[in-house]
């Protein structure tokens, strides 16, 4: 992994208008992080004028390789497989252009001489992780199965297993820092639920209960709902209500009656 991200440092340095290859994520700062199933992150930074000759023609990568899929999926980034199975996300700058993109702490991989050392430092701040009010995040877990057991109830089990098996998960996720001391594994400012294993792994025990599946909405809410209970003084006409539509006669065929 490492020896492509070098090789594509070389291939921009002999395209003759790149500027500097930053190397993010595993393959960036966090090198302790790269395993067998990491991708290539990267920015390629070219001169003023040639962002589009660099994403209009990746000869510069394929030179290398010979690539099995790409897809363009930022106007300014592709995601691609080598036939080699090396998977990369990058996208392409031009050095004007980087002072306005919010990225991680980079590290150079390749620069052309006399080029500041502190691109690799983003000009724009990565949001800041903000921890919202416990009883925020309770009410909207609650909220969200609710609603999500009505959709249920009502025949629409994917935007059900939206909101209990993700919305609803993705509020116990800010909580587990208030049930759970953090431990020390990189945190992925843009993807709360990245390495949430190894930050959490009290609460991680329980995601198995909480994401059942498509037909398992009404099992997942419950699980959902008594690990809220343990942890959280929860509304009881709230409590009762999401139990109710548990455990509902009705089939999970019914008619869409509205919102």
């Amino acid at each position: 992994m490492l020896n492509r991200l070098d090789e594509i440092g070389a291939s921009l340095e002999r395209s003759g208008h790149a500027l500097a290859l930053i190397g993010l994520g595993s393959v960036g700062v966090e090198l302790e992080r790269l395993d067998a199933w990491s991708d290539l992150d990267f920015f390629a930074i070219v001169e003023q004028g040639y962002n589009d000759r660099y994403l209009g023609n990746l000869d510069w990568l394929s030179c290398l390789c010979p690539i099995a899929y790409r897809f363009q999926n930022t106007p300014d980034g592709f995601k691609l497989l080598f036939e080699d199975g090396i998977f990369c996300e990058f996208a392409v700058f031009e050095l004007a252009e980087l002072g306005a993109i919010p990225f991680s702490r980079g590290r150079i991989v390749w620069k052309v001489p006399g080029l500041d050392e502190g691109i690799g430092e983003p000009v724009v701040a990565t949001p800041a992780f903000h921890q919202s009010a416990t009883e925020w995040l309770v009410g909207e877990a609650l909220t969200n199965l609710f609603v999500g057991l009505g959709r249920f109830r009502r025949g629409e089990k994917l935007s059900a297993s939206r909101f209990i098996q993700q919305y609803a998960v993705d509020r116990v996720l800010e909580l587990s820092a208030v049930i759970e001391q953090e431990r020390r594994a990189p945190r992925d400012l843009f993807a709360n639920e990245r390495r949430f294993e190894q930050r959490f792994p009290g609460v991680a025990q329980e995601l198995q209960y909480f994401i059942q599946g498509y037909d398992r909405s009404c099992e997942s809410a419950q699980a959902l709902l008594a690990f809220l209970e343990r942890h959280f003084d929860v509304n009881q006409a709230m409590a009762e209500a999401i139990r109710a539509l548990c455990d509902s006669g009705k089939g999970s065929t019914d008619v869409w009656e509205g919102d």
